[in-house]
């Protein structure tokens, strides 16, 4: 009965069948540790912005990578911004997340000599995109700055690297691309800038907070993969059953066609036999 199990086309539907549900699963679970990614970001990114603020040299320091725990922390530093070494990161988005722009990024030079970038904000492109843009002036002096410590960023995850730009535009804020220009000691990661003291006038327009309310779609995408990896045996079923069904069907319908053995060998004899007698 089933037999036919063993044709070319149930065996290749089958072999399918049985790669989908494994690759289903892994895809599952690929969705549910983005989702785990995302629900432990948020959390690092709500306990680091609710943690007191702390001296941006207490958390970081030249050439060494910002930890991770210390990532969105609130930082302090006081120095002077040396706009000699200003620099400007291309295609930025601004609050509306459209206007395409850049960011103003000064390095700031701290009491003992050594610098930490700042992200000062956002101001709209140009018409001009090779010409170095007209940017706001930093407070002059002594300046106490307070922001959102970041990691030095790398190309992907929304940024991407490109070379041959203008003379002082950058594609990514990294502080070890920026201290040999600087000629001095650079802080790892940077500042990004919510407050200064004195503010300054006519500043660039500040980065928005981080979102850290939406878990993203991931855990329904998660689901759906297993449910779809669930289906896949419950469709191979309901297919056999199906097929198991029209071919019993079939096969009623042929014996209601062909008319009886006996029936069909009398009635011509019987014929010829009444002619006869005749």
């Amino acid at each position: 009965m089933y037999r036919f199990l063993l044709s070319r086309q149930w065996v290749v539907l089958t072999l399918v069948g049985l790669l989908l549900i494994p690759v289903m699963i892994r895809l599952g679970f690929w969705q549910l540790h983005r989702h785990e990614h995302r629900v432990a970001r948020n959390h690092l990114i709500a306990d680091s912005l609710r943690a007191p603020a702390a001296p941006v040299a207490d958390l970081t320091a030249p050439g060494r990578p910002v930890p991770r725990a210390d990532t969105w922390r609130t930082v302090t530093a006081t120095g002077r911004y040396d706009t000699r070494h200003e620099v400007v990161v291309r295609q930025r988005t601004g609050s509306d997340d459209q206007s395409i722009g850049y960011f103003v990024v000064t390095p700031l030079v701290l009491a003992d000599g050594r610098a930490v970038l700042v992200n000062r904000g956002w101001i709209p492109a140009g018409g001009d995109l090779v010409a170095f843009p007209k940017v706001p002036a930093p407070p002059a002096g002594r300046v106490t700055v307070t922001g959102r410590l970041r990691a030095d960023e790398k190309p992907g995850n929304g940024v991407r690297d490109k070379k041959g730009l203008p003379d002082r535009q950058v594609m990514l804020i990294d502080s070890r691309r920026q201290a040999p220009a600087l000629g001095r000691s650079v802080l790892g990661g940077y500042i990004e800038l919510t407050g200064s003291d004195p503010k300054g006038s006519g500043q660039p327009e500040p980065v928005g907070p981080p979102d850290h309310s939406s878990i993203g779609p991931h855990m329904a995408y998660a689901i759906q993969w297993w449910l779809f990896a669930a289906c896949v045996p419950v469709g191979w079923v309901v297919l056999v059953r199906r097929e198991l069904r029209d071919r019993a069907a079939a096969r009623a319908e042929a014996a209601a066609g062909t008319p009886p053995g006996g029936a069909s060998g009398a009635g011509p004899a019987l014929a010829r036999t009444a002619s006869t007698t005749d």
